[in-house]
């Protein structure tokens, strides 16, 4: 069954459906992984999950996406790193973490008792950095997928790896080679044309899509005449991003047989359906958590009050049923 009136609104009104309307099926597989429903924690507000665990039900979301993890330690930028933005966030955090010895050690651990499936971002300055973090990650359990977290730079060449099809496909091939994990690219929008660079993943063994990262900006001080954020530029999350967004999970669901799990601006039910109906297997919520830790729980709910108010049984019906006029 397929969505006859893509222009309907969820709306918060106090009548839904009859208690006796069947509960639909929000379940997703993304590379073998079940998720019982298709909304995420994107890598970000939620860090490692235990820094936030006394405000947000993690339980709330279907699988964990970890803040990318790099092989030494990291303090990250310069304060401040967050500054709101009339349409969202930007943050200039500088991917802090403990190194992947401390992530082994202290995170990791953690991670495996929340029962979700888990999904380790790695970055680094080369391949090599990459091909050692996966490595050492394939040797661990309770690791349901790895994710490339390709808007680094690379050292060896000067370039960012997700901005460049050949670097892309380098990348990932040379991860793929090493890694017994399921392998998640997560795609930068900052580039002219994202599909020849998913395609370049696709091809190099990719077995997800992760899109898209934030988008580079700069926010100024009037009075001071310096950059808001103490490094300067830095990445922008949160509502308007999201038709970028959208633009480009459609983009690339189109082009690609490869599943896409989409983001970027996503705060409510409706929000997720508009990535699920262009084309997106999942969902992952990062910024919209900052101000109601229970988002989660409400896009959840407000996916099963649409599918029942559609009579539609399975969201994987609702999936890629975008229609172009």
């Amino acid at each position: 069954m397929r969505i006859t009136n893509h222009e309907s609104r969820i709306t918060d009104a106090a009548r839904g459906p009859s208690p006796q309307s069947p509960v639909p099926s929000l379940a997703v597989e993304i590379a073998g992984i079940k998720f019982v429903h298709p909304v995420l924690a994107a890598p970000g507000p939620l860090g490692f999950g235990r820094e936030v665990q006394s405000v947000v039900d993690l339980h709330s979301f279907a699988g964990f996406i970890t803040k990318s993890v790099t092989l030494d330690p990291r303090s990250g930028h310069p304060y401040p790193q967050v500054v709101p933005t009339a349409g969202g966030w930007l943050n200039s955090q500088g991917l802090p973490n403990h190194g992947l010895a401390g992530f082994l050690t202290k995170d990791l651990p953690y991670l495996r008792t929340l029962g979700i499936p888990l999904i380790v971002s790695i970055a680094g300055e080369s391949v090599r950095e990459f091909v050692t973090l996966a490595e050492w990650l394939s040797q661990e359990e309770g690791v349901a997928a790895v994710e490339l977290n390709v808007s680094c730079p690379n050292v060896d060449r000067g370039l960012v790896f997700g901005v460049d099809p050949q670097l892309t496909r380098e990348l990932v091939a040379a991860v793929r080679a090493v890694c017994r994990y399921p392998l998640f690219v997560k795609l930068t929008p900052n580039v002219t044309d994202i599909v020849p660079i998913a395609r370049a993943a696709e091809e190099a063994g990719a077995d997800a899509l992760s899109l898209v990262n934030t988008l580079v900006g700069l926010a100024v001080d009037v009075h001071t005449r310096r950059a808001k954020l103490g490094a300067g530029t830095g990445g922008l999350s949160g509502p308007a991003i999201r038709p970028i967004a959208v633009r480009m999970v459609w983009e690339v669901a189109r082009h690609c047989d490869t599943p896409v799990i989409g983001m970027g601006g996503i705060a409510t039910a409706e929000d997720a359906l508009e990535f699920l109906i262009a084309g997106a297997r999942a969902v992952a919520v990062g910024s919209a958590v900052i101000d109601r830790p229970s988002v989660a729980t409400e896009i959840r709910a407000g996916l099963v009050r649409y599918l029942q108010e559609h009579h539609v049984d399975d969201v994987a019906e609702v999936i890629g049923s975008l229609e172009v006029r």
